[in-house]
């Protein structure tokens, strides 16, 4: 993974002291709150309902163990013991007080860590697929590109002040784990004459108006990629929307211009901005991809694998579950669930964080991600080493086997921490979570995806998932609207709107009624819920949803 040079260290050391400046004046009064907010937003301190918060960022969702261990240090200094893990790859620490941020930042800095882009109309965290570098059907790597984009984009003078905040993920696989199409600009790896490039994808994006990215070119080569997207970004920062704070997002420049006119005013800036990059961006990238090299694999026997798989059911169900096939034969990527019924979703306590620092130095060659998911990965375990994984992982409630499952569920903070939200997540995925799994129906069930947002700016990503729940303020009372048919693969479609909302009492029945009719419409267990929805249209999970409207049609 990247490691700092000088110049990252007395960046990161001149930012962190001016900030502590800032803070200082904050405190004494010689900045008001209104004059301290633009700044504390550039070091990712945002002020929420009960106290400030800080966003760190997890650049492309990797980190090593002192990294992971560090964080929990930060949890129990100076929080409440725990951390809770974003759909955009970064931590949130959400009880610090304002006279210790300088010093968690300082922290981080030690571990090379920080806050910056976290928040703002800025370029945020560049996130990438958390498989990346150890999934079987990657074609490269992703991570030095998000490095380079992430370098180039820190601090860039002229995107420091742009309509809006800026979301790019990355990833180097044709089964998208990113979100791509969700993102601002969205990049796909693909091949073309034996040659490694770009699927660029513009004008994606959630919140109050949920859209599609479109494709601006179907493959860009790798050496033109950073002023591609600089021409993009030049572009959007020209003519985008500043009138109206909704309307001021890529996605409604895309959409007011067309994909057309856009991809004209790209091609242009491109042909000016192309002759600007001397190359030295091309010897970064050279220098990043030596430092996310491979780490050595080893060859060990599986035995110790084989018989825990076969002699153990319990072992057996989480490996079904939560392993996913690696490039390197012995291994395997594990998928660490810190979901576990009745849990806050994306919380990890500072025991749980410092047990998978250990696993990742012992048994995972020092590496960790994070997924948009809100889970954490070790990329590279060998089978051998598996049992004994399983066995620490249990030892914190970690060894959950629900991954891609019912009780794997996004959710935001919502109303019990997020200023803006107009209704709880939290607790909506705790009770779905834990009724599915009094019915033991998770495994029967499959693969499927629930996402919960408490508000519409969708930061539980609601719009794309199988199941789409959005918590809304009715007259003093929350409501729950549901949409079906959400994707956020490679096939990516914003879910359809089933109809009215229901109480927070209702809603988990609600589920179950989809889910129930899920079970009997499908052609069998190998029919995944989403295949069902594609196969026979929102008519039929409606008539179940609402089986009051059907009885007054009748």
């Amino acid at each position: 993974m990247y490691t700092y040079n000088e110049f990252d260290t007395a960046f990161i050391d001149t930012r962190n002291a001016q900030f502590r400046s800032q803070v200082e004046r904050r405190i004494d009064g010689s900045l008001t709150e209104d004059e301290f907010k633009p700044l504390r937003l550039m070091n990712g301190l945002y002020l929420q309902l009960h106290a400030y918060m800080l966003r760190v960022a997890i650049p492309y969702g990797t980190l090593n163990g002192g990294q992971m261990r560090q964080l929990a240090f930060i949890a129990d200094k100076w929080d409440k013991g725990y951390g809770h893990f974003t759909t955009r790859q970064n931590i949130q620490f959400n009880w610090p007080e304002l006279k210790d941020v300088p010093d968690i930042l300082g922290a981080l800095a030690s571990v090379e860590m920080h806050a910056i882009q976290t928040s703002g109309n800025t370029i945020r965290n560049v996130t990438a697929d958390h498989f990346a570098g150890a999934a079987a059907d990657e074609i490269a790597d992703p991570r030095p590109v998000a490095e380079l984009i992430r370098q180039w984009s820190t601090d860039h003078p002229e995107f420091q002040f742009m309509p809006r905040k800026f979301k790019v993920a990355v990833t180097g696989s044709p089964n998208d784990r990113a979100v791509t199409r969700a993102h601002d600009i969205g990049l796909r790896m693909v091949e073309k004459d034996g040659l490694a490039g770009f699927e660029v994808i513009v004008g994606g994006g959630l919140g109050r108006t949920p859209m599609i990215g479109k494709v601006i070119t179907d493959f860009l080569p790798q050496e033109d990629l950073l002023p591609y997207i600089e021409s993009i970004v030049s572009v959007w920062n020209q003519i985008g929307r500043r009138d109206n704070k909704y309307k001021a997002r890529i996605k409604i420049t895309v959409h007011e211009h067309g994909i057309e006119e856009i991809r004209r005013l790209v091609d242009e800036r491109f042909a000016v901005v192309k002759g600007t990059f001397s190359g030295i961006d091309q010897q970064r990238l050279a220098e990043y991809k030596a430092q996310f090299a491979a780490p050595e694999f080893v060859k060990k026997s599986e035995v110790t694998f084989k018989n825990a798989y076969h002699n153990d059911p319990v072992f057996r169900s989480w490996a079904d579950t939560n392993l996913t096939a690696h490039k390197a034969d012995g291994y395997s990527i594990v998928s660490i669930s810190i979901k576990k019924q009745g849990d806050t979703p994306g919380d990890a306590t500072s025991d749980q964080m410092r047990l998978m620092a250990d696993l990742a130095e012992q048994f995972g060659h020092n590496e960790l991600r994070i997924s948009h998911e809100q889970n954490v990965i070790l990329p590279h375990v060998h089978k051998s080493d598996l049992p004994a994984v399983h066995a620490a992982l249990k030892t914190q409630g970690l060894a959950t086997a629900n991954i891609g499952l019912i009780s794997d569920i996004i959710a935001c903070p919502g109303m019990d921490y997020c200023a803006l939200a107009t209704a709880r997540s939290i607790p909506v995925a705790q009770e779905i979570a834990t009724r599915f799994d009094d019915l033991k129906l998770e495994h029967e069930i499959g693969n499927l995806k629930i996402k919960i947002s408490g508000c519409i700016n969708a930061c539980g990503h609601h719009h794309v998932g199988h199941i789409g729940i959005l918590g809304l303020d009715r007259a003093g009372v929350e409501s729950y609207q549901v949409t079906l048919g959400g994707d956020h693969t490679e096939t990516a479609k914003v879910g359809d709107r089933a109809g009215p909302g229901f109480s927070a009492k209702e809603i988990v029945p609600a589920v179950e009624r989809i889910v129930d009719a899920y079970l009997e419409f499908r052609t069998g267990k190998d029919e995944e819920f989403i295949e069902t929805y594609r196969r026979l249209g929102l008519a039929p999970f409606k008539s179940a949803l609402y089986p009051e409207a059907q009885a007054d049609a009748a």
